[in-house]
């Protein structure tokens, strides 16, 4: 698949080759609602507690005696349908993170790659740094590209100055090439990738790479 490689002002500059077993896949559905599903479940704190009668702070002793009163039986002020009484089958801390295949998350990543590329809505643009750090100085370029979209900046590295300019940027999320996040690539309506980024890529998902 070959894809035109913009300049920062927006103007195109020659064209690049991507990998079609990276960036031409068809569509699975099932296998990105899986990678999307298990990151989100990973995400969960899962500190949410309740107690039960046994744990509810009170008197053990009956509130009133157990027959004459006209009144239903009551064991104890603890009792869940009581007012300040315990809970049923209320939540407890949980761990609710689980594993999938690491193949499984792969081919997630590059069906959701493809999915952008053959939408036309993934663009790259040359390599390029914001050494002020500053935030209007990334959106001056980002403008050429996008108009308020929820977009995604897939960068060749840790570019500290780039990160320090984009954090203040709404609807923008930036993502290394190789440690992508499922849930932010899917959602995103413009993916904008640096040359250097795209090229990697079609090394990191290489399937040479997933044999080793």
């Amino acid at each position: 698949m070959e894809k035109k490689v913009y300049s920062t002002s927006g103007k195109e500059l020659r064209t690049i080759n991507l990998d079609d077993k990276v960036f031409g896949l068809p569509a699975n559905d099932a296998v990105i609602y899986y990678a999307i599903t298990n990151e989100l479940a990973n995400k969960r704190v899962g500190t949410a507690c309740t107690k039960t009668r046994a744990e509810v702070h009170g008197s053990n002793a009956k509130p009133y005696k157990q027959k004459g009163t006209g009144n239903a039986r009551r064991g104890d002020k603890k009792s869940p349908i009581m007012v300040g009484g315990g809970t049923i089958f209320g939540p407890k801390p949980r761990d609710f993170s689980y594993y999938i295949p690491k193949k499984e998350k792969r081919l997630a990543m590059k069906t959701i790659l493809s999915l952008h590329a053959q939408g036309d809505r993934l663009t790259v643009v040359e390599d390029f740094t914001v050494e002020s750090g500053k935030t209007k100085d990334l959106v001056a370029i980002l403008n050429n590209f996008v108009k308020g979209e929820r977009t995604v900046l897939i960068l060749k590295d840790d570019d500290a100055k780039i990160k320090q300019a984009a954090r203040n940027i709404p609807n923008l999320t930036f993502l290394s090439y190789n440690r992508l996040n499922a849930h932010d690539l899917f959602y995103g309506r413009k993916v904008i990738v640096l040359e250097t980024a795209a090229k990697n890529l079609s090394d990191f998902y290489a399937e040479n790479k997933e044999a080793k």
